[in-house]
């Protein structure tokens, strides 16, 4: 069959949860309904990837397997479809003009103007179709960021609009927007009104309304929006806020949303038995009663968003030990105050990160779950800085530091990649993606993992200096994993210590809801003690 198109398009505001509605709509088609489907998010800004962008503002950079640096909502399309994501499913618009001024410039549009419309509307058009092509799937689930009515947006809406133009059998535009409950109980539903009138002024009609909610949708506040939208009322549905993001491709297919979709693309529905496995996990998540408190210790403490996939591996460790996890986010600075109560934490986590602010008071938290016998996973940054407290701490070279922070340290335990050395650009030039990792037998890794050799995904510019490992191994530190060669040193535990593990890579954005990531799996079994 031809491959069809659904655009995602939001309303009113942002953070209505675009990303998770689109990876729900692709959980039920896939894993229901036996499609092959996969997912795509176009972020409207001027960057060419996410790799320089502030998590404060737009929370984690995801890294896929091949090394792109993208938008977190990538890490959800891995976790609601147990996929592997790719580059071209995260297009952002610095991409679309900068092929425009390298085509320009080598003249391959022979002296004609080059415009928003046709060219870079064509370019986005290309892309969103190489996506379907690379995934090679029958369905792609197009996110399309931002807020409808945004300046940056309008030229990605209108190749969507085109596309619906050309091929109007083959995409759906599926549109969110916020009905919210006030104060005395009552849904309004104006600013979905105000939203939709805004699609179509851009030449679109949803073919299918999602309305956030609070709580379920009233059939009078569904009649008044179908009216008021000329959508009819069998195509209008709810998102309400869930107690988990894996219970709303529950809640979207008790509504029957995937009947309707399968309807007009005239495909036949099923009954796959992976989303009856997903409602069971569900079920068993939102059943845990026994609890255990991990502490996430980080600079970007104002958002979960920051450390999304830190979060979403230890709620599924929980569900692989049969516990809820209470995950908490704890400002690093905080700690260097002394103003954080670690003690009320039975686990922690130290992610990974950059630079100098806040790095003293993940140097405590470490100390501290060394001392007192707390586990702790450090990631990336906080492999790194698990080295320098020990160096400091145990060795009492008071000055051991990273030169990303100390240049002039006299004990650099911590130093820039060779191939690092000569890089003066920031964007997408950091050691990226999977990279091969052999695990020691007897060690504390090898049995988590229970396998020699691991493929793990890696965003880093700075490793251990192996310098410095006869006397890290003195203190009882083992470096458990290691590159090919056996000389870069990638992952590191303690010996009589319950939990403290260390790992170069970012295992968290290998994790999930179906099969917990091992190191997270192993903090939270530790914790539970």
């Amino acid at each position: 069959m031809s491959r069809k198109f659904i655009f995602v398009t939001g309303g009113v505001l942002s953070s209505l949860g675009k990303g998770i509605l689109a990876s729900s709509i692709a959980k039920i088609l896939k894993h229901k309904n036996n499609l092959n489907v996969s997912l795509m998010k176009i972020d409207p800004y001027l960057n060419c990837d996410a790799g320089t962008l502030n998590p404060f503002e737009h929370g984690e950079v995801f890294v896929t397997q091949d090394g792109h640096e993208c938008d977190l909502d990538l890490g959800n399309y891995e976790r609601f479809l147990d996929v592997f994501a790719i580059k071209e499913q995260n297009l952002m618009m610095g991409q679309v003009y900068r092929a425009l001024v390298e085509k320009e410039r080598k003249g391959e549009y022979l002296g004609k103007t080059v415009q928003l419309i046709p060219h870079a509307a064509n370019e986005i058009k290309k892309r969103i179709r190489l996506c379907g092509e690379k995934t090679n799937c029958e369905i792609l689930v197009v996110e399309i960021g931002g807020t409808v009515g945004d300046i940056e947006s309008e030229i990605v809406l209108e190749a969507a609009r085109q596309m619906k133009y050309e091929d109007s059998e083959n995409v759906l535009f599926v549109h969110l927007a916020l009905v919210p409950t006030i104060l005395t109980g009552e849904e309004k539903t104006k600013p979905m009104q105000h939203s939709v009138r805004a699609v179509q002024a851009r030449g679109i009609t949803p073919d299918l309304l999602i309305s956030r909610t609070t709580n379920d949708m009233s059939d009078a506040s569904k009649k008044k929006i179908a009216m008021q939208c000329s959508v009819n009322e069998n195509d209008i549905y709810y998102s309400p806020n869930v107690a988990t993001i894996y219970r709303l491709p529950l809640t979207l297919e008790a509504q029957g949303i995937d009947t309707t979709i399968c309807n007009k693309f005239k495909h036949p529905t099923s009954n796959g038995e992976k989303f009856q496995e997903w409602k069971t996990l569900v079920e068993k998540l939102e059943k845990c009663t026994d609890e255990v408190n991990i502490g996430v210790v980080g600079k970007y403490a104002t958002s979960k968003d920051a450390y999304m996939s830190v979060f979403e591996a230890l709620t599924h460790a929980g569900v692989d030990n049969g516990v809820k996890v209470n995950s908490s986010l704890i400002d690093a600075t905080e700690v260097e105050k002394g103003k954080a109560k670690l003690a009320d934490f039975d686990g922690f986590v130290i992610p990974g990160g950059f630079g100098a602010r806040a790095v003293e008071g993940k140097i405590k938290t470490i100390q501290f779950a060394r001392e007192n016998n707390k586990p702790l996973l450090g990631i990336c940054y906080g492999f790194q800085l698990t080295i320098v407290e020990i160096a400091r701490n145990v060795l009492g070279w008071s000055d051991a530091n990273t030169t990303e922070i100390d240049p002039n340290t006299t004990h650099p335990v911590i130093d820039l990649l060779p191939e690092q050395k000569n890089v003066s650009d920031k964007g997408a030039t950091m050691r990226l993606g999977v990279k091969k990792t052999l695990l020691k037998k007897g060690t504390t890794a090898h049995k988590i993992y229970d396998i020699e050799a691991i493929y793990k995904r890696f965003r880093h510019r700075w490793e251990m200096n192996p310098t410095y490992v006869k006397d890290m191994q003195d203190t009882g530190v083992v470096f458990s994993g290691t590159d090919e060669t056996g000389k870069i040193n990638k992952v590191l535990e303690l010996k009589k210590h319950p939990f403290l593990f260390g790992v170069q890579f970012h295992p968290e954005f290998d994790s999930r809801l179906e099969k917990a990531e091992e190191s997270f799996a192993k903090l939270v079994e530790a914790s539970k003690k």
